[in-house]
């Protein structure tokens, strides 16, 4: 599967990107974090997550502003700046009704938005989200994870993949921290989630008129499955699914569980079990070379080939593996050795 990013302004003259994946019917999904489309799509573990919410669906995905390949923008109120970015994508991809994919900080601004433009969206469906950020943790603990990200980006950055995702290995954990740090700047990260923290949209549930599913995980170690559960009670019809497993982020734990749970609440039927693309042993070892940062001429040299054929090499694992840059490459081979 191979994904087209694209740009975007806002009425501020901010430059928004976005990709599209897959075909059919609109789904949106709105960022859960901090992200960054183009690397994103290099790791293996999220790839996989993307590219299965894509297959019966045109998945459109976005870099807020601040992150990833968007500009910063002068707005700071977070939810008014969701709302921009949301409106703007309708308008450039010319959407009138779309599914709504709302993951983690995202569940409550997907929430906001089909309370306020409820014409707009066809299904609802939210994982790991809330209902009020003042619940999600004590008061002592959201200032310590705060001021951690604020002054210790690294090391904040850290201490959230391992809130994020128990249970990962640590080459899948490390790509993660890495991805965070080249995804936003630690003022960026400060800034979404302190907003994350102060939403609430108790007085929206109501107003939500899409058919929702609301999706938990039963020992998530970020967001308690109350949260969830006040999130499905508060919205008229809505159906809570609860899956065992720890981790916050989607695209680890039992990924497979948690995609046919979202598709379900899509109304598309469940995927089995796929492999992800592989390389040949030379392509994997132009990879590695790669991820140590060697031009062409370098790799030709240390393998003793032309740099017209290192060069081949290169394009021929871009095209294999979707790619469109180098560092996605890099991304891709670290993930992918243990």
């Amino acid at each position: 599967m191979r994904q087209t990013i694209d740009r975007l302004r806002l009425n501020d003259g901010t430059s928004v990107s976005y990709a599209v994946a897959g075909s059919g019917p609109p789904l949106v999904y709105l960022p859960g974090w901090v992200s960054h489309v183009e690397l994103g799509w290099a790791l293996p573990v999220e790839r996989r997550f993307y590219e299965s919410l894509a297959t019966g669906r045109t998945l459109i995905r976005y870099d807020r502003p601040g992150c990833g390949l968007s500009d910063r923008a002068p707005v700071e109120d977070l939810v008014e700046l969701e709302m921009d970015v949301i409106g703007a994508l309708y308008d450039a991809l010319g959407l009138q009704r779309a599914d709504l994919l709302g993951t983690s900080v995202s569940a409550p601004l997907a929430v906001h938005w089909a309370a306020r433009r409820p014409q707009t969206v066809d299904r609802l469906v939210l994982y790991g989200g809330w209902v009020q950020g003042d619940r999600v943790a004590s008061a002592e603990l959201r200032e310590h994870v705060l001021g951690l990200v604020e002054h210790h980006w690294g090391l904040g950055s850290e201490i959230l993949i391992d809130i994020f995702a128990p249970g990962a290995d640590a080459a899948v954990r490390q790509s993660l921290v890495v991805h965070q740090r080249s995804s936003a700047s630690a003022e960026t990260a400060h800034r979404v989630l302190a907003a994350g923290y102060r939403m609430d949209v108790a007085d929206d549930l109501p107003r939500v008129t899409a058919p929702t599913l609301v999706i938990h995980r039963g020992d998530d170690r970020a967001v308690p499955l109350a949260e969830g559960q006040r999130l499905a009670a508060g919205i008229h019809g809505a159906e809570l699914r609860v899956l065992p497993g720890r981790a916050h982020l989607p695209f680890v734990g039992d990924v497979d569980a948690l995609t046919n749970a979202v598709r379900h609440g899509l109304g598309l039927t469940p995927l089995s079990r796929r492999s992800s693309p592989s390389l040949t042993p030379r392509q994997r070892e132009v990879a590695a070379l790669v991820s140590e940062g060697l031009s062409n001429r370098q790799i030709a040299e240390r393998l003793v080939i032309t740099e017209r054929s290192a060069e081949s090499h290169v394009e021929r694992i871009r095209a294999r593996l979707g790619f469109r840059s180098r560092a996605q490459i890099a991304a891709w081979y670290v993930t992918n050795t243990a």
